[in-house]
């Protein structure tokens, strides 16, 4: 029998009862990381969307990023979603919050404007069979990446809202209360490779 994936869910602030609901649905070992102990055994960990200069001071505060570091160095896989995006970045368009440099791309904060302008559309997602839901609420887009980085989906074609470097995901949208699983599925075979 094959082992569940470990996946955490960094519990600080933002939507990360709604991530740990879809991993259970899936089956997986959904954990809520709210202490350094909790990243031990993951094979994932996932950094949720909420408001990311908040996720930042919170992760400053309880000194999370040296470790979330160490552990995706040892081969954690780690998805940022929206705000999470934001703080796995390697660069801001932004002065704050200060990134945690562990993807390399260019981030822009809320570039689709206000919560008013939020809006839900189908998207491609390389690596996924047909569309995906995705829901853009006061979304990032990522505006350069390096060669490394893999993009995964576009609005059009200069609008890259899902990106890849070896075990790391980011993407723009909120996966996690579409209704669809297919990008956490995605995830959590990635975390098993």
């Amino acid at each position: 029998m094959v082992a569940k994936a470990r996946i955490g869910v960094l519990a600080l602030q933002g939507d990360f009862a709604e991530h740990i609901e879809m991993l259970e649905n899936l089956s997986a070992k959904a954990v809520k990381v709210k202490k350094h102990s909790d990243l031990n055994k993951l094979d994932g960990l996932i950094i949720p969307g909420g408001e990311s200069t908040a996720i930042k001071k919170l992760i400053d505060r309880y000194d999370f990023e040296n470790i979330i570091k160490e552990k995706v160095r040892d081969g954690m896989s780690l998805w940022g979603t929206c705000a999470g995006l934001i703080c796995i970045a390697n660069k801001l368009t932004e002065d704050d919050p200060k990134p945690m440099k562990l993807i390399d791309a260019e981030v822009s904060r809320n570039w689709f404007g206000r919560q008013i302008d939020s809006f839900e559309t189908n998207l491609k997602f390389k690596g996924i069979k047909g569309d995906i839901k995705a829901v853009f609420i006061r979304a990032p887009i990522v505006n350069k990446v390096s060669s490394d980085v893999e993009v995964l989906s576009t609005l059009d074609e200069d609008t890259i809202v899902a990106i890849k470097q070896d075990k790391i995901l980011g993407t723009s949208f909120h996966p996690e209360i579409s209704g669809s699983t297919k990008v956490h599925e995605y995830f959590i075979k990635l975390s098993k490779t």
